[in-house]
């Protein structure tokens, strides 16, 4: 957390006696429409600066991927700045820069979105080319040959040669036993050199249509005036019948699993994930509230209980960390990773044995009431200040609607964290840090071969 979060936590916690509104931002009115082709429109006001935002989110990612054919939905998102039956390669961006856009585009698991940062005024030209590039991309088979080298060039660069990201990606493929999440976002590369042209132009027939679709646009803006741009541009593309996609459900036990992996790295890490469900897959909303706390609660700035004890304190880590995502399609991952603090000769199994006392000891015993409002005061502080931004407010609104949940949330998750009590987090914590959910990466240096 940095200083500027820290004094703002500090702030919030000196307030927190105060009602809940008084801590965050008035909402800001939020509109949602759909048109007649299916497409889903969600507008919200904000009239600070004459500035917006706009993004289109596809309901497909490497989560909807079988095996042998991962990595399309990230090479489609390449191949989507290609060029139209109207726009050549690489125009759209040409005319966005000339205008003073700011635009590009992301793909994970759940989604595939793009978006555009532009003045109010020229809003109708980010929709035209949208528009255009959802009903008539061109998928040209000699521009897939050179973007294909391109896509794996990036896997080589941002993965197989980079040890931590290498090494989660393997981790990630055994925490996830049944579900598609174990898929890398930008596949395997097996699959990419034998990925053909026409399984990308199915993929995008398939997925790549209004009503699989969620235009978010934030900023100087009315409703009316988006809802007619929106018509006037997106209405025309016609709807198309998409397949049925599950939600990912993990197995709520797996059982306790372990994979050792030699890496180019000079240091031993760990990789701890536990089974959880998601906000979108769990009956009890109360406890995904708490896991998200309970991750703060564990690495959420200095006084966390991490760097307290484990780096400080026992002086059993260098580093560590833990991390929560709430917000997925289907079931999801809690994970705490470490390094040991090798100049006092502590090992992984050291590491490991700090790790289960931190969570034992919150199932034994609830946070105290001020620890946990110190913490709720961090996630809080977070998540006002990211209300500050007009791409964070349409990220939000996009990733809940495309994730299955409903961009009203975000106006209502600060009452939902604020409800949270010290017994709700050993509840959690009983429940969830098991090893029959747990997943173990023993990440290590790579053995020097004799000669």
């Amino acid at each position: 957390m940095n200083a500027l979060a820290r004094r703002a936590a500090s702030l919030l916690l000196s307030t927190l006696c105060l009602p809940l509104a008084a801590l965050a931002a008035d909402p800001q009115p939020t509109h949602e429409f759909t048109l007649d082709n299916g497409l889903k429109v969600v507008v919200r006001e904000d009239h600070r600066s004459p500035v917006v935002v706009s993004q289109i989110w596809y309901k497909v990612g490497s989560s909807y991927e079988t095996p042998g054919q991962t990595g399309l939905s990230h090479a489609l998102e390449h191949m989507m700045f290609r060029g139209s039956k109207n726009v050549g390669p690489g125009q759209a961006s040409l005319i966005l820069r000339d205008l003073g856009a700011e635009e590009n585009a992301f793909t994970s698991d759940d989604y595939t979105a793009y978006y555009q940062v532009l003045a109010r005024d020229r809003l109708g030209v980010a929709f035209e080319l949208e528009a255009d590039r959802m009903a008539n991309l061109l998928i040209p088979a000699e521009q897939f040959k050179r973007e294909i080298e391109v896509i794996k060039e990036e896997r080589r660069l941002r993965t197989d040669d980079k040890p931590g990201a290498k090494a989660y990606e393997r981790f990630k493929a055994m925490a996830y036993p049944a579900s598609g999440y174990h898929t890398p976002t930008i596949g395997w590369m097996a699959d990419l050199e034998r990925m053909d042209v026409e399984e990308l132009r199915h993929w995008y027939k398939t997925w790549y249509v209004p009503n699989n679709a969620t235009l978010v646009v934030v900023g100087d803006v009315t409703p009316d005036e988006v809802k007619a741009l929106a018509q006037r541009y997106f209405g025309p593309v016609p709807r198309r019948d998409v397949p049925v996609a599950k939600i990912p459900l993990e197995l709520p036990e797996p059982g306790e699993r372990l994979i050792t992996l030699h890496v180019q790295t000079q240091m031993p890490s760990l990789i701890y994930g536990f089974n959880v469900p998601s906000l979108t897959t769990s009956k009890d909303a109360r406890s995904i509230n708490a896991l998200s706390l309970i991750s703060a609660l564990l690495d959420g700035g200095y006084s966390a209980r991490i760097p307290t004890r484990l780096e400080r304190g026992e002086e059993l880590v260098s580093g560590a960390s833990s991390s929560y995502d709430a917000y997925t399609r289907g079931d999801s991952l809690f994970t705490i990773s470490a390094t040991p603090n090798v100049q006092k000769k502590k090992t992984l199994a050291d590491v490991e044995a700090g790790i289960w006392r931190l969570l034992d000891e919150l199932k034994k015993t609830p946070p105290t009431a001020a620890e946990l409002e110190r913490v709720r005061a961090q996630v809080i502080a977070g998540l006002v200040f990211e209300r500050d931004s007009i791409t964070r407010q349409a990220s939000a609104i996009g990733e809940l609607e495309t994730v299955g949940l409903s961009w009203k949330l975000i106006d209502e998750e600060l009452k939902a964290i604020n409800d949270v009590t010290p017994e709700d987090i050993q509840k959690a914590a009983r429940t969830y840090f098991v090893r029959e959910r747990l997943s173990v990466a023993h990440v290590l240096p790579e053995e020097k071969a004799h000669e």
